[in-house]
């Protein structure tokens, strides 16, 4: 049995990551200032320089650490978790999918908007009133 360990192959992580964010080659390329043929070259290297890493890290909007620990075994395991066993997700980082603060604001607005309007329905009725 062997001990030895995977290599971490740096650019094969950005390939999966990129492609999990359903982003294309070209799109990465656009926003690190460089061209196709150079995040293709990148992710079959692997190694990358730090400087490198982090530049790419920011246009996937993922931490230079999130890179290095990508998994795909981890990926499939939170997809799994999240999808058959709702109420035990006991481990890992989850984050919402959406801005609570914007959720808050609608909930807000629509309660205002609500207000108003039984606010005029109380106007009319009064009105009503008074014509008889």
């Amino acid at each position: 049995m062997s001990t030895a360990t995977k290599p971490n192959h740096i650019g094969r992580k950005i390939s999966r990551i990129r492609e999990l964010k359903d982003m294309k080659q070209e799109a990465l390329a656009q926003a690190l200032g460089t061209n196709q043929q150079a995040v293709s070259i990148m992710e079959n290297s692997e190694t990358i320089e730090e400087e490198k890493l982090a530049e790419v890290a920011k246009a996937l909007g993922v931490s230079v650490e999130a890179i290095k620990n990508f998994s795909e075994e981890a990926v499939f395991n939170i997809i799994g978790n999240t999808f058959e066993d709702h109420g035990s997700i006991t481990t890992g980082n989850y984050h919402c999918t959406f801005n609570p603060l914007d959720k808050v604001i609608e909930l807000y607005e629509r309660l205002i908007q609500a207000e108003k309007e039984l606010v005029q329905a109380e106007k009319e009725k009064v009105e009503l009133l008074k014509g008889k």
